[in-house]
């Protein structure tokens, strides 16, 4: 019924090797139960009224995604400074990936991030077609799926 999250200590590879076993973020395995345990109306995703709880729901559907392509749930945080959705692992590297809701793609943890760690590339997933700029793969959030 749940994905388990866990932190990734430091970005380092094999970064299963440096997570923090007791400390994670749950995901429930289909957004929506999740929107039925909100009692989210229809009505309030069509006329795009779910504010804050848009973000949540974007997030929860990326993770169902990356299970589904047998990804696992890894995130990366800094304290209380920076916090970094999802960490994939794959031939290029160790890429951090940022989930948005809309079209506001700015986010100063992946800035953080990424001037700490040096990717080869980020991966931001939102409303916004596939484009890349700033060293930053921008993937629509309906095309998650595609993220191997």
């Amino acid at each position: 019924m749940v994905h388990k999250c866990s932190v990734l200590k430091k970005p380092e590879i094999p970064p299963l090797g440096f997570i923090i076993e007791d400390y994670f973020k749950l995901y429930l395995s289909d957004v929506g139960i999740l929107l039925n345990m909100l009692q989210v109306k229809y009505n309030d995703i069509i006329l795009d009224k779910l504010l804050q709880y848009k973000g949540i729901i974007a997030e929860n559907y990326v993770a169902t995604q990356l299970v589904a392509n047998n990804i696992p749930l890894i995130y990366w945080e800094s304290g209380n400074q920076a916090e970094v959705d999802f960490i994939l692992y794959n031939y290029d590297g160790i890429i951090p990936i940022e989930v948005k809701a809309n079209d506001n793609v700015g986010s100063q943890s992946l800035n953080i991030y990424m001037k700490r760690y040096m990717p080869k590339y980020a991966i931001r997933i939102s409303t916004k077609n596939f484009g890349f700029s700033n060293n930053i793969k921008s993937v629509p959030l309906y095309a998650t799926f595609c993220i191997k």
